[in-house]
């Protein structure tokens, strides 16, 4: 199979934040990436912008650094660096005064798709989007593109949406979750819509339940005193959990078009009964071998912050009536890994006895490290000696699969950015569709809150506090193993 490269239009890409953590570890190594693969027209520009004291060849030399540092095998596959740094540019601004404005306009041209990202913190959305339409910067045919954490409840998230929608119309706004650019993320509505095999099954008559596991084997890090302030229900749960969620669960769209696909999935999460606290573990993880305690790392000897969640969420509509999702995620458990693992039932009789009740077909969508998608199914173990059942997968790992091709594919920021240009909001949240997870998410924060729960202490390298296995096994049922 050959990979299609689909070129985009000329545009300038202007990077608020162009020299912080995230522009030099994603955006601009994946930027380097889609411009090896002949994706990005001679023409483009991209332009920092930010409050270091840079020029553009300053700003060239730390982008050749990031490159070198984050663009792993593509760098020494593709010998035009060079010619990528010549399309950048950088200018000095300050969101929240006048330094920079001017010059930015200048740079702008008016007869090419702009985008502006803003890789800053929450706190300066706003400022950005009054001085983009105030210093005549953007167009109505300009985009902007945000970043998580899309506020920290309800209303921050009302305050933060009103402050965009102030400047910019919802169809020029990409709040961009990293998950949903995944490509295991996106083959899982080719699995669902584009194969008659599955969709007759994929309901409650035939699924028995659903797990969906985000592991990660570090710990919070030099990450510690901003993630204290949001734990891993609003770092995970409220916006990657519930991404996949919303996938696995919406119904088929009429057509794959950004608001056909966004409006199922705001009816998914609107149909989310509310979490009893018997169906909610929190923990944090302990001191081990791995290295320090949560608290350690986020400095704080008394702090309740959860690094792990494992709740069961039910959706009311006749669909999922009676099938439980099972989400957990947390840090420094054993392994990093990411699935979604659909259940289906038993056998409703088995023709080989207890043998043939054993297992249950499982269709098993690995996101990370290894993408990929298995279908535990049951055969007959090769040779003699009477009928003896195994249960082996059906293999689709895309690096085995797909070879080279699946090598070259874009990860999930490139391919996200070359969406913003392209004008398809298909893989962005919505406004309403934030609005609507927080409305869930909200009342489960305030509820661990008003009884003082105290997150259950687990072990670094574990799979997480025993109370989530409790979690299942009171449904007689058991998590999937997490394996890299």
């Amino acid at each position: 199979m050959v990979s299609r490269v689909i070129p985009v239009d000329t545009f300038d890409l202007v990077i608020f934040g162009g020299t912080g953590d995230l522009a030099r570890r994603k955006i601009l190594p994946g930027l380097f990436r889609r411009f090896c693969s002949g994706q990005m027209p001679d023409e483009a520009r991209i332009i920092g912008a930010a409050r270091t004291d840079f020029d553009s060849k300053g700003y060239r030399n730390l982008v050749a650094e990031a490159i070198a540092e984050f663009g792993g095998k593509t760098l020494a596959d593709c010998a035009d660096l060079p010619r990528f740094l010549e399309r950048l540019e950088y200018i000095k601004i300050d969101a929240r005064g006048d330094e920079g404005w001017a010059d930015l306009r200048d740079m702008i041209r008016n007869d090419v798709i702009t985008a502006y990202y803003f890789s800053v913190g929450p706190g300066l959305f706003g400022d950005l989007a009054q001085r983009l339409n105030s210093w005549k910067i953007a167009t109505s045919d300009s985009r902007i593109v945000v970043e998580k954490p899309f506020g920290r409840d309800l209303t921050t998230a009302k305050e933060l949406n009103a402050s965009l929608a102030a400047e910019f119309d919802e169809t020029q706004i990409y709040r961009i979750d990293h998950y949903l650019g995944k490509e295991t993320v996106q083959n899982l509505m080719a699995i669902r819509f584009g194969n008659l095999l599955f969709e007759p099954l994929w309901n409650s008559q035939y699924i028995d339940h659903i797990q969906i596991s985000v592991a990660e084997s570090v710990g919070v890090g030099g990450r510690g005193a901003y993630y204290d302030k949001s734990g891993a229900m609003r770092d995970m749960v409220q916006n990657h959990l519930m991404q996949l969620l919303c996938l696995i669960a919406m119904e088929p769209p009429s057509k794959f078009d950004p608001d056909a696909v966004r409006d199922e999935k705001l009816k998914v999460i609107r149909a989310l009964e509310p979490v009893e606290p018997h169906e909610l573990v929190r923990g944090q993880y302990s001191e081990g071998p791995e290295g320090p305690s949560y608290r350690e790392e986020a400095g704080d000897p008394k702090t309740f912050t959860e690094s792990y969640v494992a709740l069961k969420a039910k959706i009311a509509n006749w669909r999922w009536s009676g099938v439980p999702f099972y989400l957990r995620t947390g840090k420094r458990l054993k392994a990093r890994a990411s699935e979604i693992a659909v259940v289906f039932k038993k056998l409703p009789h088995s023709i080989f006895g207890d043998e043939g009740d054993e297992g249950q077909n499982i269709l098993a969508i690995h996101l990370q490290p290894n993408e990929g998608i298995t279908l535990d199914v049951t055969i007959k173990e090769p040779g003699p000696g009477g009928m003896r059942l195994a249960h082996v997968p059906l293999d689709m790992t895309f690096a085995e699969t797909l070879g080279d091709q699946a090598e070259d594919a874009p990860d999930a920021y490139e391919r996200l950015i070359m969406d913003v240009i392209r004008g398809n909001q298909t893989l962005f949240m919505r406004g309403d569709e934030v609005e609507a997870a927080w409305a869930w998410t909200d009342p489960i924060i305030e509820g661990w809150q008003r009884r003082n729960d105290v997150p259950k202490l687990y072990d670094a390298g574990s799979s997480g506090p025993d109370d989530a296995l409790a979690l299942l096994h009171r449904d007689l049922r058991k998590w999937r193993d997490i394996e890299p």
